[in-house]
């Protein structure tokens, strides 16, 4: 059904464009090209401009020619983490690897050429469908940034899918953690580390201190913590007055990730406290956690589009976040499909021939069947 020359030429074609985070702008002047000649209405908003981006997201609707029927949002991102210049693809032996000493970026092309063809496949053969948005996001690397600053009105699904997963295609993620974001800034005591180191309060050794206290890593099934960056001190002769520690908690169970935020809050400051320092803490919210049941639609649906076309539907949890989150705190529903992508975010990364297919196949058959649900 689909064309494989066809979805092979374009994988190649936008990886390599240039598409740094916050500086998408090359890549979504592409797409919005694209997606208009294939009938659909296309709007950019102003997100660049909320986050300092040189892009905003690029949305896109076409209304169905089925009455009655869902509205699906199909999304991915447009954005790569570095080095994505100079990306040269290569396909060998049915794996398709960047040449040189770049990422390849099918972390997220990989999602944005199943959508294109798909849509594609539906205009060629005049298949029946519902209303289609298409919501392609900029700065998801870093922060889900384009699709947290979103204005959520713009939204017109009923329920979507974001095509972002390292699974195959037929995974569904149907469970993501929320995420809190904890630093603490240790204030202790500046002394000469040679002549009068008893007058100091060492902010690094206190940080240590909590540190060594705090629950970290696996906490239990669903919720995890981490220490991500550690910083203070000037001079070894000095007994350093700050330092700064950067966290972070996740779970699927909001109560379990409050609890988890607060433990690492308050043994920062009691640590501080009971070694003559103070800790000054901040938490601020990343995003917040979601949780599709296998009876709701999204997840019915992706199952019976998988099962259609010969794909073995795997519904699991993840332990990252995507634009997903934000899409499902804002009342959209959203599943977040495998494409096979593989050893992301590195130089490494890789991702088979017949996944690029098999996902556009997957699309193409998520609208088919949504077009025989009644909303």
């Amino acid at each position: 059904m689909i064309n494989q020359e066809r979805i092979l030429t374009e994988f190649f074609e936008l990886v390599k464009i240039k598409c740094s985070t916050r500086e998408e702008r090359e890549v979504a002047d592409v797409l919005k090209v694209k997606l208009a000649k294939l009938g659909f209405e296309v709007t950019e908003d102003n997100v660049g401009e909320k986050i300092g981006g040189n892009c905003g997201n690029v949305l896109a609707y076409k209304p169905g020619t089925l009455q009655g029927t869902p509205t699906v949002m199909l999304s991915a991102h447009m954005d790569c983490v570095e080095p994505c210049g100079g990306v040269e693809p290569q396909l060998k032996d049915g794996i398709i690897t960047s040449v040189g000493e770049t990422i390849l970026g099918a972390d997220d092309k990989a999602g944005v050429v199943a959508i294109l063809e798909a849509l594609r496949i539906v205009n060629e053969q005049n298949i029946p469908h519902g209303p289609i948005q298409v919501v392609f996001t900029v700065a998801e690397e870093g922060g889900l940034n384009g699709a947290k600053a979103i204005d959520s009105s713009l939204l017109k699904a009923d329920f979507g899918y974001a095509l972002d997963s390292s699974g195959g295609p037929g995974e569904i993620i149907t469970m993501a953690p929320g995420q809190n974001s904890i630093t603490a800034v240790i204030h202790g005591k500046k002394a000469h580390a040679g002549v009068a180191p008893e007058e100091g309060i060492n902010a690094i050794v206190v940080a240590g201190k909590a540190l060594a206290q705090l629950q970290c890593g696996r906490i239990d099934f669903e919720t995890t913590s981490n220490v991500g960056i550690i910083s203070g001190g000037i001079a070894t002769n000095i007994v350093p007055d700050l330092a700064e520690v950067k966290c972070e908690a996740r779970s699927r169970n909001m109560e379990k990730l409050e609890v988890q935020t607060l433990h690492m809050k308050e043994t920062f400051e009691q640590v501080a406290e009971a070694n003559g320092a103070r800790a000054e803490v901040k938490v601020s919210k990343a995003y917040g956690p979601y949780v599709l049941q296998e009876s709701d639609p999204v997840v019915t649906l992706a199952v019976q589009a998988a099962n259609s076309i010969g794909l073995t539907p795997e519904i699991k949890a993840t332990g990252g976040g995507s634009d997903a989150n934000f899409f499902n705190n804002y009342g959209i529903p959203t599943a977040v499909l495998g494409v096979g992508m593989n050893k992301v975010h590195t130089t490494d990364e890789y991702i088979k021939e017949i996944d690029l297919y098999n996902s556009a196949e997957l699309v193409t058959a998520l609208i088919k069947t949504a077009a025989t649900m009644k909303k």
